[in-house]
C-alpha cells in the first residue's frame, strides 16, 4: 500500500509539473505577445507611415535664414485663388487676391526653439490645461510648439525679427497660384501630414517637417495638419466679400483672431487649407502654434538660393 501511494503521488507531480510548465508557457507568450503591441504602440506615436508621391524640386524658391536661424521660403509675388464656395460660408466667396512677395518659415517652431524665446525673454512656458492622456506624450523638444496664445506668438515672431502672416500670405504659402484643397493636391492623402487618428504615423504631434510627401507649392512642411498657426488678421466672417484685391490684412479691429491650418486633432475636411477658425487672442490651446513671415526685402540674413 505504502508503494501505491508513492506512486500515485509521483504521477500527481509529474501531471503537475507538466501542468505548471504548460501554464508558465501560457504566460511567457502573452508576455511576449503583449510586449509587441507596446512596441507597435510607441512606433505609431513616434514614427510616421512612409509617405507615397514622387520627389519634388523646390531648388527654384529662394531660402535665407531669419534672426533667430530658422530657415525661411520666399514665396514670390502674384495672384492667387483665395478662399473657397465649397466650403464654410466664411469661407466664400472664391477670389482672385495679389499680394506682393514675402518670405515664410519652412518649418513650424519646435518647443525647443521657443524655450530659448522664453528664457531669453523671461517669459513663462506654455501650460497644458486639459488632456485626457498622460502630459509628457506632447511635451518634447523636438515636437511642434503649442498652447501659445496669439500674444505669445505675435512676441516671438517680433523677438526673431519677423511678423505672424496675414490670412491670406499663409494660404497662398500653402496651395500655390492654383486652387487646390491641400498642399499636395484636391484629395486628401494619408502619410502626408499629422489629422486626427493613428494612420499617418502619429497620435499626437508630430516633429514638423515629418511629411515630406505633404510639402506645399513652395516646400513649406505641415500646412496641413500637426499644429494649426496664428496669423496677424482680426476674424470676420463676412470679410472676404469685402476684402480688397491686393495684400488685404483682415479688419482694424476685432474681438477674435484667425487660425489657420487644422491640427493632430482635426478630421481632414477641417484641415483643407481654405478652413478658417477664429479663437480669442488669449486663447491656448494644444492644437495651436506658430509659424513666422517677413518681408522680402527686410529681416534675416541675406537671400540665398
Amino acid at each position: 500500500m505504502e508503494n501505491k501511494g508513492v506512486l500515485i503521488g509521483s504521477i500527481i507531480f509529474v501531471f503537475g509539473s507538466f501542468a505548471l510548465m504548460i501554464g508558465m508557457m501560457l504566460w511567457e507568450s502573452n508576455k511576449a505577445y503583449k510586449m509587441k503591441e507596446l512596441a507597435q504602440s510607441i512606433k505609431t506615436e513616434a514614427r510616421p507611415t512612409a509617405s507615397a508621391g514622387p520627389a519634388q524640386d523646390y531648388s527654384m524658391y529662394k531660402t535665407k535664414i531669419g534672426d533667430e536661424g530658422r530657415e525661411m521660403v520666399h514665396i514670390p509675388e502674384g495672384p492667387f485663388m483665395m478662399g473657397s464656395n465649397d466650403g464654410d460660408p466664411d469661407e466664400a466667396p472664391e477670389h482672385q487676391t495679389f499680394l506682393k512677395g514675402f518670405y515664410l518659415d519652412r518649418k513650424e517652431v519646435t518647443q525647443d526653439e521657443y524655450a530659448r524665446f522664453a528664457k531669453m525673454t523671461k517669459r513663462s512656458m506654455p501650460r497644458i490645461e486639459v488632456f485626457e492622456d498622460d502630459q509628457s506624450k506632447l511635451l518634447k523638444p523636438e515636437f511642434a510648439a503649442m498652447s501659445v496664445s496669439w500674444d505669445d506668438a505675435n512676441a516671438y515672431c517680433k523677438w526673431a525679427g519677423k511678423r505672424l502672416p496675414t490670412e491670406a500670405e499663409w494660404e497662398k504659402a500653402g496651395r500655390g497660384e492654383g486652387k487646390r484643397k491641400y498642399p499636395w493636391g484636391d484629395a486628401f492623402a494619408a502619410g502626408r501630414a499629422n489629422v486626427d487618428g493613428s494612420e499617418d504615423g502619429y497620435r499626437y504631434l508630430a516633429p514638423p517637417g515629418s511629411f515630406d510627401a505633404g510639402r506645399s507649392p513652395y516646400g513649406l512642411y505641415d500646412m496641413t495638419g500637426n499644429v494649426a498657426e496664428w496669423v496677424a488678421d482680426t476674424y470676420d466672417e463676412n470679410f472676404y466679400r469685402k476684402s480688397p484685391y491686393r495684400d488685404p490684412k483682415g479688419p482694424e479691429s476685432g474681438d477674435l483672431k484667425v487660425v489657420r491650418g487644422g491640427s493632430w486633432r482635426e478630421t481632414e475636411h477641417n484641415a483643407r487649407l481654405s478652413k478658417r477658425f477664429a479663437a480669442k487672442h488669449w486663447r491656448t490651446d494644444i492644437t495651436i502654434g506658430i509659424r513666422c513671415a517677413s518681408d522680402a526685402d527686410t529681416g534675416g540674413n541675406p537671400p540665398a538660393s
